[in-house]
């Protein structure tokens, strides 16, 4: 089987180092990867293939910024053109960014299969542009890899049980990676903090668009180094431009972006995680750390439930509360939420078998 592969971002880079590992090892399949250059500085794209021995992509499209539309768009357009060159027999996407509903897209134009790794996720949010790209990956898709049962309920809700697909709860590959990683870890440069800090990451446009919401959540950060554990932010460009152009005082240690064995030494030292990511959630959890998120709904709501994480939204007093009573926690995983890590080799199986 021809297995076209597309990733974006971050969390696709994680995510595909162990599925294509998985592949090679399973036999019976090649794969080509469509990088589409969503992430494109070093720390949040070339460096993960770096660190996790990625194959590098077969073909690099560098589309990156504007808006939704028009990122998506010209994804499309570049995606749908290797396709036809290619001509493979199932297009492999993962998570829920434009890279995602663009390759997605692409493939049900064209007639060619897709599964869809990390389906059936929902926050129940139509104004994240994520929640989007979900569902109507999840509806071009004819082979749903869900990572939890969570995910298989509400695919059944939504009908899925009377269409012509395949659903399989097949864990979570990110487990596999933190796992398989975790023996790799490093530290970054320059750090120099006592293990128990809170580690803090902010970037959802949700908070950091909005003044009112970035200014509780700064105003929050800035209460919990002072008076709790001191903060510890890999701060994105993006997100530091917006804040100095806001005229607010981050009073917390700022580092840039780190790679994903920089982020996995963090998650083994720190003392909570506080964040307004999807993917952080879950890692926090993967490396038992107790999780506060900014955001007013998760699609980890399994975590939510097993009180490994707390949502507070951009509540700056809910925030630091929920933070002191959380910091320095162990969280434990007894029901084995994600699948124990062995995601990877049961998604390389099934695709072997089709």
């Amino acid at each position: 089987m021809k297995l076209l592969t597309i990733v974006g971002a971050r969390p696709q880079f994680i995510k595909a180092s162990v599925v294509s590992k998985a592949i090679i090892e399973q036999g019976g399949l090649s794969e080509k990867i469509i990088h589409t250059g969503q992430h494109f500085d070093t720390n949040m794209s070339e460096i993960f293939f770096d660190q996790l021995g990625i194959p590098r992509p077969d073909f690099q499209l560098d589309i990156h910024g504007g808006s939704h539309g028009e990122m998506t768009g010209r994804m499309l357009m570049e995606i749908e053109r290797v396709m036809i060159h290619e001509k493979p027999d199932r297009v492999l996407v993962y998570g829920d960014t434009n890279s995602t509903l663009a390759g997605a897209l692409a493939a049900a134009k064209l007639h060619i299969p897709v599964a869809h790794i990390e389906a059936g996720l929902r926050s129940f949010n139509m104004r994240m542009p994520e929640e989007i790209n979900r569902i109507l990956t999840d509806q071009m898709s004819d082979l749903l890899f869900c990572p939890t049962q969570t995910a298989i309920t509400n695919l059944t809700k939504e009908g899925f049980s009377d269409k012509p697909v395949k659903i399989l709860k097949s864990g979570d590959v990110m487990q596999d990676s933190a796992m398989f990683f975790a023996r790799r870890a490093s530290k970054p440069e320059g750090f120099n903090i006592s293990d128990g800090f809170v580690l803090a990451t902010l970037h959802r446009a949700e908070n950091t668009d909005d003044r009112i919401r970035l200014k509780s959540i700064v105003d929050a950060l800035n209460i919990i180094h002072n008076t709790v554990a001191p903060v510890l932010l890999p701060l994105h460009p993006r997100t530091r431009k917006i804040i100095e152009e806001t005229g607010l005082a981050l009073e917390v240690n700022l580092i840039d972006p780190v790679g994903y064995l920089e982020m996995i030494w963090l998650l083994q030292r720190c003392g909570l995680v506080l964040t307004d990511s999807g993917g952080v959630q879950k890692e926090a959890f993967f490396f038992s750390r107790p999780c506060v998120t900014m955001r007013d709904q998760t699609e980890w709501v399994e975590l939510v439930e097993a009180g490994a994480n707390v949502l507070c939204g951009a509540d700056s007093c809910l925030i630091t509360a929920a933070v002191r009573d959380g910091i320095n926690r162990i969280v434990q995983d007894n029901e084995h939420l994600y699948g124990g890590g062995q995601a990877a080799p049961f998604i390389a199986d099934h695709l072997s078998r089709l």
